[in-house]
């Protein structure tokens, strides 16, 4: 494959993909950005979102929260708090993290803990968002 680059996703769990692909967008903390081949090092944290691979014309989702990515030489090596295929999200999962992060605002005092949970609240109605444009929470 002409310049493939080398793909892992990895969860505390398990090894969640390792293959060789044309593309990869990362949902990097100050937005998505895609590695090619031969694309200059960088890390990023993670936000909540969709990893999208694209090899042979077809397209791969993985549903990632939290951790790191690191793109170098050789490759892009995905550390996710949780990670697993965009066909296994489950849209009711966020729906119900949306509902424990309101509550947990409304019971927020402090202005820390406000943020922090407004913070989390709009992360999962990001996600929620971009699941319906990735069409990964559409087939549950």
């Amino acid at each position: 494959m002409a310049d493939a680059i080398k793909i892992e996703i990895v969860s505390p769990e398990h090894l969640v993909l390792s293959e060789e692909a044309t593309s990869v967008s990362v949902p990097g903390q100050e937005g998505y950005f895609t590695v090619m081949g031969e694309h200059a090092p960088l890390m990023s944290t993670l936000k909540p979102g969709f990893i999208t691979v694209e090899k042979d014309g077809s397209t791969q989702t993985f549903y990632v929260q939290g951790g790191f990515a690191d793109i170098s030489p050789d490759g892009v090596t995905i550390l996710a708090e949780h990670a697993r295929a965009g066909a296994d999200f489950d849209k009711s999962e966020v729906e119900a993290a949306i509902s424990v992060a309101q509550s947990q605002l409304d019971a927020a005092v402090e202005l820390a803990d406000k943020d922090l949970a407004q913070n989390e609240l709009d992360g999962w109605k990001n996600l929620l968002m971009e699941a319906a444009q990735v069409g990964a929470a559409g087939a549950h």
